[in-house]
């Protein structure tokens, strides 16, 4: 995966202030104030590049279930869409997002090259700049086999690990709706202290495997809690 690639674009944050009353003062104001950065807000996709690898997955947005979504469909090929952007996680270090596959690959072991296929993954990177094998990266899949909750290098590099947050057949058909902690992940799993993502993006790969595969994935925010 040429993950160097990724640079980065200013992102979009919003903010609301909530006003409520006091339990036992009904004069009195209270103030909750939340941060959100859009990474994807369908059906804009203006800012997310196409990023090919082997062969050309499609993508296109599509109204389905009576939401705006992604359709990815993987036909022994991998591309992705990249939304080159800086992301401070110190402010909003959960990842949000929903997707939905209508199929996992079959008979494919992720640890090897010949398996590293997924439905749907949702990845964020973080740039090394002119120093390209410094590029980091954590990828959300949608395994076929590997145990939810796992996580193990990519099999074609050791600075990415992949993240097994949904596996199986047993959702597919339906919308599931994710959170992750990315900061607490990157210190955990990357071992490193980076406060800062520089690219969100989504892939849905079958080009090692030589299958096909086809997912949804709807919006994509980061939030403080």
């Amino acid at each position: 995966m040429k993950l160097h690639n990724l640079l980065f674009i200013k992102p979009a944050y919003t903010r609301v202030i909530i006003l409520c009353g006091w339990l036992f003062n009904p004069t009195a104001i209270c103030f909750a104030e939340t941060t959100t950065v859009k990474a994807l807000t369908l059906p804009d996709i203006s800012q997310w590049k196409t990023e090919t690898f082997s062969g050309k997955t499609t993508y296109e947005v599509v109204n389905i279930d009576q939401r705006n979504a992604i359709k990815a469909v993987s036909r022994q090929s991998a591309s992705g869409l990249v939304r080159k952007m800086p992301i401070d996680l110190a402010k909003t270090p959960y990842m949000n997002w929903s997707w939905k596959v209508e199929n996992v690959l079959t008979n494919v072991d992720e640890q090897q090259k010949s398996g590293d296929d997924y439905a749907a993954r949702v990845y964020v990177v973080i740039s090394g700049g002119l120093l390209f094998w410094r590029t980091r990266a954590i990828s959300y899949v949608w395994a076929s086999h590997q145990a939810q909750y796992s996580h193990w290098p990519n099999a074609f590099t050791g600075n990415a690990i992949m993240v097994s947050v949904q596996s199986g057949p047993g959702a597919s058909g339906q919308w599931v709706t994710e959170k992750r902690n990315v900061l607490e992940d990157i210190k955990q799993l990357l071992g490193v202290d980076n406060t800062e993502i520089d690219a969100v993006a989504i892939m849905s790969d079958a080009d090692n495997s030589q299958q096909s595969a086809t997912a949804y994935y709807g919006d994509i925010y980061f939030t403080a809690q």
